[in-house]
């Protein structure tokens, strides 16, 4: 070969060689970070090129896939009455990417996932047309019916888990919305989409998992476990030291009880069962503020809970001691999502233990192959055995005899606890209405439910959580039951 033609050959050479990094460095250094790249049209045309795969509740999608004609997105995400599982599946829209499940499990939805790999290279040589795997959820379609009916057109939340596995078995968060209105990329669903970012209401919003309120006497239950837990009271029959009237520490003001209640050095059983303020905020000042975030702790307080979708995180605040006490009753800086007070619910229905919250049970392959499945957890121990059934017989008398009869099931053992929530300036706000509750059967627990409700609509002096959430924890607790039979 002659000089030119050597200096030639050797500079296309370079030529290809360059080429060849700059494509490896593309495809292999960069791919992942191109692929997030939120104006990279083309992985949101991918995402749409083809069926998603499905949510599934109880057997059956809650989702599907249409063709859509007149865009390069092959196909558009639909649900079947979305109102009511948008608190579980989220949303997946051509123009506003996805949340919750239909994000978190967006690889296996798509097909995409690694978990996929050999699937899809089978596929290559099959020829088979490619489709998205689908996620397997926990949820008891019964149970989320009953929740999402009971509370109608009021604004609140509920969860209920099984206690003895942890698998969230409802999760209803209203008002609701349809994720199918901005599902597309037209200026209708633009506007749908405004429209309810602009709801005052806040129907995106997942009360569920994003929302925190003041727990009420629900969390009384927590400092009873708490007294229990350090020794500072044994037994649930006998009296405790409790003057009435009890001055918060360090201030002139009594703590007020609702009405005129026999808690006069009540027992925790009656005082439970009564809901009496003294008793549980004198409780909290007496163990002090280490010893009740110590224990809030154990039940998930303070820490951010993956379900996979992300709840936000309770809080029992490190304060002051008339603050202290006062959180020891629910009120104060103490603040709990639906989730977690179901949490709390179920670790004493569970005899102490905790499982950790979940609600994706299986990952199916597009054949339907389970490439996962979800094996329970424990989070912690709250309190021992001992301690958590003395605290059942207190929740069952509160729905035999206290404020809590309207979740009487006939021939069910029922725990719970209701809670009457002040918030707002000087509690200026309508309060919130509170019901933590277990079912018990035969061969042990297989519910626990947390209910909230905002009755802006209510009466101030009609507004309980016997009288407005209780009666939707029970019908949640009845249709898990009777599903099982």
């Amino acid at each position: 070969m002659n000089k030119p033609l050597r200096r030639i050959a050797i500079f296309c050479g370079l030529l290809v060689l360059a080429l060849l990094v700059r494509v490896n460095w593309l495809q292999y250094v960069r791919a992942d970070e191109l692929n997030a790249n939120e104006h990279n049209r083309r992985v949101q045309i991918e995402r749409y090129a083809h069926e998603r795969g499905n949510i599934i509740v109880d057997g059956e999608p809650v989702t599907g896939s249409v063709e859509t004609k007149g865009s390069d997105f092959k196909y558009k995400r639909v649900w079947k009455n979305g109102p009511m599982w948008a608190p579980v599946t989220g949303f997946s829209s051509q123009a506003f990417d996805a949340s919750q499940l239909e994000s978190i499990e967006d690889g296996i939805l798509t097909g995409n996932s690694d978990q996929l790999f050999f699937d899809r290279t089978l596929s290559l040589f099959t020829g088979e047309k490619k489709t998205g795997g689908n996620i397997v959820t926990t949820l008891n379609s019964a149970a989320q019916k009953a929740a999402f009916k009971g509370l109608g057109d009021k604004k609140g939340a509920a969860a209920a888990i099984d206690p003895q596995t942890g698998a969230i078995l409802a999760l209803v968060s209203t008002p609701s919305y349809d994720p199918s209105v901005f599902a597309g990329n037209s200026l209708k669903d633009a506007d749908a989409r405004q429209q309810l970012l602009k709801d005052k209401d806040k129907p995106m919003l997942n009360r569920a998992l994003r929302e925190t309120y003041p727990p009420g006497s629900t969390f009384k239950v927590v400092t009873a476990a708490a007294a229990l837990e350090n020794g500072l009271y044994t037994n649930i029959d006998e009296a405790t030291k409790s003057p009435l009237p009890w001055r918060l520490p360090l201030t002139s003001s009594d703590l007020e009880n609702e009405g005129n209640i026999p808690c006069k050095n009540a027992s925790l059983r009656e005082a439970l069962r009564w809901s009496c303020n003294t008793v549980f905020g004198k409780m909290s000042d007496d163990l002090g503020n280490d010893k009740m975030i110590e224990e809030a702790n154990k039940f998930g307080f303070n820490k951010e809970i993956f379900t996979p979708v992300r709840a936000d995180a309770s809080v029992y605040p490190k304060d002051n001691r008339p603050q202290n006490a006062m959180a020891g009753i629910g009120q104060a800086s103490n603040r709990a999502t639906p989730l977690q007070m179901a949490m709390v619910a179920a670790a004493i229905a569970n005899d102490g233990k905790l499982m950790q919250p979940y609600m994706v049970a299986d990952r199916q392959a597009p054949n339907l192959d389970v490439i996962y499945t979800h094996e329970k957890e424990q989070l912690s121990q709250p309190l021992s055995g001992e301690n958590a059934q003395k605290l059942q017989e207190m929740m069952q008398t509160v729905v035999e005899s206290g404020t809590g009869q309207n979740a009487k099931i006939p021939g069910v053992t029922v725990g719970g606890k209701t809670g009457t929530a002040q918030h707002g300036l000087n509690n200026s706000e309508k309060p919130y209405a509170w019901f933590i509750s277990y079912a018990k059967t035969d061969s042990g627990s297989p519910v626990a439910v947390a209910v909230v409700v905002e009755d802006g609509q209510a009466n101030r002096d009609d507004i309980s959580g016997g009288g407005l959430a209780a009666p939707i924890a029970q019908a949640v607790m009845k249709a898990v039951i009777d599903s099982k039979k």
